[in-house]
């Protein structure tokens, strides 16, 4: 985790006009799918690894009534955050292996991109299911691996296509895009998802590229 935090905590201010960029626009239509997975009613929602607050603000669009909590380890993209949404959205600094929250306090959950910089997935899942009330939602989205045709292309893509669009860029994205690949492959090499979340309803978008998972606390 320790070096996905340093890779990415200085490219806050850029990080959403280029994630949106890089993804051929997809990034943004992944969000909105795994916002759309949390009830209307789900009233006090918690944002894990909320970054720079993309999907915490689309979750208080979709019900301004909501009350959105943000949480991230990194400071810096915090900052860029906060610079965003002001007041609207309570941000805390703090890690999803132990969250700062009390047993079931929230309605519902999201995090995005989280599972992959994780030590034990197995593990962070159950602890973001304990801030959540029996019956709430938890949502995650995470990159895909395409299947069948689709795969060889996607492999062009981020062993060649993307380490160079990155490198147009600056050197910072130079090395997301050299990360991004093979952090993605060892991911869904060494983490059985369903494994880990047997009951989670799965939707891949974009040709297999996102995978948006949702399911129920028990």
């Amino acid at each position: 985790m320790s070096y996905a935090q340093e890779l990415f905590a200085p490219l806050g201010p850029t990080y959403d006009r280029y994630a949106r960029l890089l993804s051929f626009g997809q990034d943004p239509r992944w969000r909105a799918f795994l916002v759309s997975r949390i009830p209307h009613e789900a009233t006090r929602v918690l944002d894990v690894a909320t970054g720079t607050g993309a999907v915490a603000l689309e979750l208080v669009r979709a019900n301004p009534e909501r009350t959105v909590v943000g949480i991230d380890q990194s400071a810096e993209m915090l900052a860029t955050a906060k610079q965003r949404i002001g007041e609207r959205i309570e941000l805390r600094e703090g890690r999803a292996e132990s969250l700062p929250f009390a047993d079931e306090e929230f309605d519902a959950l999201t995090f995005t991109y989280l599972l992959r910089y994780v030590d034990d997935p197995a593990a962070t899942l159950r602890e973001l299911m304990r801030v959540v009330k029996p019956g709430g939602t938890i949502a995650m989205l995470e990159f895909g691996l395409p299947r069948g045709v689709w795969r060889p292309l996607w492999e062009l893509y981020v062993r060649v296509g993307l380490p160079a669009a990155g490198a147009l860029i600056s050197p910072g994205w130079r090395e997301v895009g050299r990360f991004l690949g093979p952090s993605i492959r060892d991911f869904h090499r060494d983490v059985d998802l369903h494994r880990i979340w047997p009951d989670a309803h799965v939707k891949r978008l974009s040709l297999g590229g996102g995978l948006v998972m949702w399911g129920t606390r028990a």
